[in-house]
């Protein structure tokens, strides 16, 4: 097995939630793709917001689908 050594600030490593200084690569994967993740999402939330998509009812969310399903069955 192989060791690798990565630096990163005390605000870093509080932020990703690193509990101890040694942890697999696979722990390591798995704590930066969360964090990813939730910055996605967080941003995709914000987006919705602004443009009002967060308002829409299920109804109008099916109707979306529904057309660009139509319009992608379509080009076919």
């Amino acid at each position: 097995m192989k060791t690798i050594t990565i630096s990163i600030s005390e605000k870093e490593f509080e932020e990703f939630g690193f509990q101890s200084d040694s942890l697999s690569f696979k722990d390591f994967l798995d704590k930066i793709n969360r964090e990813i993740a939730k910055k996605a999402l967080l941003s995709c939330h914000k987006i919705a917001k602004e443009t009002g998509l967060s308002e829409l009812t299920m109804d109008e969310i099916n109707a979306e689908i529904k057309a660009v399903r139509e319009t992608a069955k379509n080009r076919s």
